[in-house]
């Protein structure tokens, strides 16, 4: 695909002896946006992992395939260069660092970037994303809520300067009003020319942010193309989102 950003060619990657995707083929277009939806177990974390280079802390391999990032092949590459290269993931569960301050937890997603300017500029794009983050600077990331944190991931993700954002189940565990509110920011990150690869349950966020959408089953890509029209699918939203249409 001439104009992926993002392909993943032909991708099996394995714990063990256990087999977790076989075969997967995924792309993500410059600039686009794009979802992988499924159920629990599917593969969708194992692929973020493969793509982000944490696969290894996880005791996985990549045992066939490929993974192309603007052309170039950084199959197993370490997560700290794929960081530098512009590939930033924001882990399910949100993962802040507790005792450090809101300010500090920024900073130390942008530990890549030594232009000091960016990272100021950076600063204020975030706090215009996240006003409630500016106004908490000072406090503890322990002391946020939880859709607070999740903004203070997304953010601190967003000091990498990414050119490819993944984010694993951002609306996990959080009110409707706030899964909202992370949607509408989503689609400002995309607009602003940040491509977008999101794993996630919520059929209704999935379709406001992504255009484009890959179905995982046991391991392997069973149907794709747009989200919505697999999102409105009845046997999809039944058996791989866990809900109905009334």
């Amino acid at each position: 695909m001439a104009d992926a950003l993002l392909e993943l060619r032909g991708l099996s990657v394995a714990y063990g002896g256990v087999r977790a995707l076989e075969g997967v083929s995924v792309s993500v277009p410059a600039g686009g946006a794009v979802c992988l939806l499924g159920p629990n177990g599917a593969g969708k974390t194992t692929l973020l992992r493969a793509v982000s280079g944490l696969l290894r802390f996880h005791g996985g391999r990549i045992t066939e395939g490929q993974i192309l990032y603007r052309g170039r092949d950084v199959t197993g590459a370490f997560a700290a260069s794929l960081v530098q290269d512009g590939i930033v993931q924001v882990l399910e569960g949100r993962h802040v660092f507790p005792d450090l301050s809101v300010a500090d937890n920024l900073k130390a997603g942008g530990y890549t970037r030594r232009d000091r300017r960016r990272a100021n500029e950076r600063l204020a794009e975030i706090a215009e994303l996240f006003p409630v983050l500016s106004q908490r600077l000072r406090q503890p990331a322990g002391l946020l809520s939880g859709g607070e944190q999740q903004m203070l991931a997304i953010g601190r993700a967003l000091m990498g300067d990414p050119q490819l954002l993944m984010l694993d189940e951002p609306s996990l565990g959080l009110a409707p009003l706030v899964v909202r509110s992370i949607g509408e920011t989503l689609r400002r990150v995309h607009a602003a020319g940040v491509a977008l690869l999101l794993v996630e349950q919520s059929a209704a966020l999935a379709a406001a942010v992504t255009t484009d959408g890959f179905l995982l089953e046991t391991g392997t890509v069973r149907a794709s193309g747009p989200t919505r029209d697999l999102v409105d699918d009845e046997s999809v939203r039944a058996v791989y989102l866990g809900v109905s249409q009334s």
